[in-house]
């Protein structure tokens, strides 16, 4: 594997966990609409594409664009609330993007909405990204590669050289789509079945393993 130029984080699953956040929101939601609540587990299968699928899933078939869109109002405007009472980074993290910022550009491309990637960043002393891409920022969002490319032009590097550090196969997907490397970290949300197929350049279980890694 080529040293990549620059590299690029997902959000949720990879720098935070913030499941317990989401649930808490979507739970909320549902509740205002006469709903009982979800578990955890099974709000964790539903998150990693942007937060109006996240909604759509949550409700189930059968609502309109129009219940839709009021639902996702809601939900937004709840986890907005409580997006920083339980979500915290990974172990490690912040050594870890403290190091590799010593030797990379960093930035972020995340399908959660970018004033809110931004407030959770800031919130958990994670600032440390150069450029950051939220679900909203493009007219698509992952595993479309444009924001990959977007973000590689910001940075004056061809996309070829940036690594898209993720832990699904959206990330595996995003980068692959857009001709960048791929390095999956195995420390997040439980581990999808859809993951076990997933090619990576890199692999690693543990924040200080991608130092290592990309300290060589």
């Amino acid at each position: 594997m080529d040293r990549p130029a620059a590299l690029v984080f997902d959000l949720d699953g990879t720098l935070i966990d913030s499941r317990r956040d989401i649930t808490t929101a979507i739970n909320r939601m549902r509740e205002e609409l006469g709903l009982p609540p979800i578990p955890l587990e099974a709000v964790v299968t539903m998150v990693g594409e942007g937060a109006r699928l996240l909604v759509e899933r949550a409700l189930g078939p059968g609502l309109s664009p129009e219940q839709v869109d009021r639902a996702l109002e809601r939900y937004l405007g709840y986890y907005d609330e409580v997006c920083l009472e339980q979500t915290h980074p990974y172990p490690g993290i912040g050594e870890m993007l403290t190091r590799l910022r010593e030797r990379y550009p960093l930035a972020l491309l995340s399908n959660k909405g970018e004033a809110l990637s931004r407030k959770i960043l800031d919130g958990l002393g994670l600032a440390f990204f150069r450029e950051i891409l939220g679900g909203d920022s493009l007219p698509t969002r992952k595993p479309d590669p444009t924001g990959l490319r977007v973000l590689a032009d910001r940075l004056g590097l061809p996309v070829e050289r940036l690594m898209l550090v993720g832990d699904t196969w959206i990330d595996a997907e995003t980068a692959h789509n857009a001709g960048a490397a791929f390095a999956l970290v195995e420390w997040g949300f439980p581990r999808p079945p859809k993951l076990d197929g997933v090619k990576a350049d890199l692999m690693v279980a543990r924040a200080e393993e991608l130092v290592a890694a990309l300290s060589l």
